[in-house]
């Protein structure tokens, strides 16, 4: 176990000094003064500004009284999508990240390998980990790994989630590191007086408990969450469970302007690998395990520790401040392939840090927002060559810290009630040391300096119930592990640079039909991907790369028991000049990117007591190596699912849900070597389950 090396020194001091040092601070607070100040000359708004954005929602959300605090990501203009509770908390899932498939836009990869389940992913990027392209958000908190992996995701269960909210684009400032092409924030229940249990049990010998109580006062809120989830899995040696406990603690004291709380959250897993086959053995029988896998798997000990501050200063301006603390700790032991070596795979990493941010609303006219954020990274990568988990010989020792200080500002400025201007500026830095312990050796971080990253939005709505949008922004994409160093005399990388736009529109032309349609492009200055096979963890130049797409939503309330709802992505990632080791992948497609994402559902309530849901999911192939030419295409599958919920009494509900209705193959495929070998998982066949929920 690593040693927390901060001595206790970690106060809002050290994090202020860190950005003095940097000058980003000094910059940002110049700014937001400057533009604050012109309240004093302001004239009142003559108007309220039309609510017009570009974010839907799906299901049923609670409608705040009035916008204070900071600004949401449903302020941000661009493809954003909130899925509320009321289509999370009836799920049976294995893993969180299966939630997704419910928002428009979004590919699935589905390892199915124990606890290395799988990964979403969005705009022409993929979830094979080799690229991380999301920023992950729990209750505002950075939940990324190093590698912009998110484990994370498997510390909250569905009975515990408010909201899933998914920011897809390049033009929000709030974050920086892993924001690549956007960002996802998973928001859980805080406040309230409730008291709820989910059991339930399904096939292959899955069962499942979820707890959730909240409890409030008039100044101060406890909500709890204890998880319990196992499962045998659909293949062979694939047992798998987990264990996950949060607490929330919030107070308001009488007559003040703030909230202060805490959140603590502790997830453990153990789970069997099944492995990967050959096509021949996964088309004989695609349930076996890996013959050479016996003494394959993971386990995982995660840990997120978070404190809250929200201020309300005067009527018009507003400060929060997070401050938290994530520890991750991994092993997995892993064989790819007939006779190859048994690989023991130990990550250990401790992120700590602080966000703050201050809005300022002169009106509804004029909005302003800065803020500035602070993390720390100390991690260790390390790897044996192992025999039945038996250690024979190191392989990598790896240690390294990274320190990434960033600041924004942007301006929400509607001029007339129809139009809304949003420009925004970013900027981030990067700072650590490497050290291989295996050679004694040091690196430096990369060449990257400051990444400024300006941003620019716009909404029109000349007609009540359409509103046209458009974003143009810049992200960054930098290197990972041991390839964000260097050592002396080898060339100093720059980081890639990604330059997104958007035009979209909007539509409510009536109260029970709403979409959007929206046209998008991102480009690579000089994409970098992680070797994931690599010994000492490198990554390769994939070059400059361009992703664009088409998407297409709506939603329709056609009765008061039918509701709706598809949306239809269209996609393409193309490498436009390659890197200097694959000089034959150009005019090539990105790996594993579908070239189509499809979702939809209808939900009709049978009677009052009785509601059904009809759901289906379904993506287009892909290449799974980056030349074209030396596999077919693999990836493409759809599954339909089916749903009843019915209510006994006012506190239980019984739910039973089938997924993958038509029992459709699908699998994971992956080039284990880059020579046309590929390796196959295949997903879950039919599943039932069953559950029970009892509400107080």
């Amino acid at each position: 176990m690593r040693v927390f090396r901060f001595n206790g020194r970690l106060n809002l001091a050290f994090i202020l000094g860190l950005f003095m040092k940097k000058k980003i601070l000094p910059s940002c607070i110049h700014i937001i003064l400057m533009v604050a100040a012109s309240n004093a000359f302001a004239e009142e708004a003559p108007a309220t500004k039309t609510n017009a954005n570009s974010a839907l929602t799906l299901g049923t959300m609670q409608v705040s009284a009035g916008r204070t605090g900071t600004l949401r990501s449903e302020d941000m203009l661009t493809s954003v999508d909130i899925l509320s509770s009321s289509l999370i908390e009836n799920q049976n899932v294995d893993n969180s990240w299966e939630l997704f498939s419910q928002l428009p836009g979004v590919a699935l990869t589905n390892f199915n390998q124990g606890a290395i389940s799988g990964e979403f992913a969005i705009r022409g990027f993929n979830g094979e980990g080799d690229i991380n392209a999301v920023k992950l958000l729990i209750d505002g908190i950075p939940s990324n790994t190093n590698s912009g992996n998110m484990e994370y995701i498997d510390t909250v269960f569905p009975l515990d989630i408010d909201s899933i909210e998914l920011v897809r684009g390049t033009n929000d400032p709030r974050y920086g590191l892993h924001n690549i092409a956007g960002n996802a924030n998973i928001a859980t229940r805080i406040g309230g007086n409730y008291t709820e249990a989910r059991t339930g049990a399904g096939s292959y010998d899955t069962y499942d408990l979820q707890v959730s109580k909240g409890i409030e006062s008039n100044t101060f809120s406890q909500n709890y969450s204890l998880n319990y989830h196992e499962s045998g899995g659909y293949r062979d040696h694939a047992d798998a469970d987990k264990f996950s406990f949060a607490g929330k603690w919030f107070v308001t004291p009488d007559n003040a302007n703030f909230t202060a709380g805490i959140i603590a959250r502790w997830h453990q897993s153990e789970a069997k690998s099944p492995g990967y086959l050959t096509l021949k053995e996964t088309r004989a029988d695609p349930q076996q395990a890996f013959s050479e896998g016996a003494t394959d798997g993971t386990e995982y000990d995660i840990g997120q520790y978070s404190a809250h501050l929200d201020v309300e200063l005067s009527d018009r301006l507003f400060w929060s401040v997070k401050s938290y603390i994530n520890t991750f700790d991994k092993s997995r032991w892993v064989k790819f392939a007939p006779g190859a070596v048994q690989q023991e795979r130990v990550e250990d990493e401790m992120h700590y840090g602080a966000i703050s941010t201050l809005t300022y609303r002169q009106s509804d006219m004029l909005r302003l927002e800065g803020g500035v954020n602070y993390e720390h990274q100390q991690n260790e990568n390390i790897r044996y060559a192992d025999i039945d988990r038996v250690r024979q010989s190191q392989t990598r020792n790896q240690d390294f810290e990274l320190d990434n200080f960033g600041a924004f500002v942007q301006a929400s400025i509607a001029p007339t009630s129809w139009l809304e201007l949003v420009p925004a500026l970013r900027v981030d830095t990067l700072n650590g040391d490497f050290s291989n312990k295996l050679n004694n050796t040091t690196k430096k971080i990369n060449d990257y300096d400051a990444i400024w990253q300006p941003k620019f939005s716009a909404v029109i709505t000349p007609i009540d119930g359409y509103s046209l949008y458009g974003n143009w922004g810049r992200t960054f994409q930098v290197g990972v592990g041991a390839s964000a160093y260097y050592s002396d005399g080898q060339p100093k990388l720059e980081p890639s640079i990604n330059d997104g736009w958007e035009v979209g529109l909007k539509f409510k032309p009536i109260e029970s039909l709403e979409g959007r349609v929206a046209y998008w492009e991102q480009t690579a200055s000089n994409e970098v991907r992680r070797i994931l096979l690599s010994a000492n963890d490198d990554s390769e130049n994939v070059g400059e790369t361009k992703r664009r797409g088409i998407d297409l939503q709506a939603s329709l309330q056609i009765s008061d028991p039918l509701s709706i709802w598809a949306s239809y992505s269209w996609q393409e990632a193309i490498i436009e000049k390659p890197g200097e080791t694959d000089l034959n992948t150009r005019g090539k497609e990105l790996n594993h990117t579908p070239d189509f994402l499809f979702s939809a559902g209808a939900n009709y309530k049978i009677t009052p007591k009785l509601t059904s849901s009809l759901t289906a999911y379904a993506q287009g192939d892909y290449y799974v190596e980056r030349t074209n030419s030396l596999t077919g295409q693999f990836g493409d599958y759809y599954w339909l699912n089916m749903a009843f919920d019915y209510q006994v009494t006012q506190t239980v509900s019984l739910n039973l849900q089938v997924k993958n209705l038509t029992d459709q193959d699908s699998e994971y495929v992956w080039d284990y070597d880059m020579t046309g070998n590929t390796r196959h998982s295949e997903a879950d066949g039919r599943t039932v389950y069953g559950a029970i929920t009892v509400r107080y």
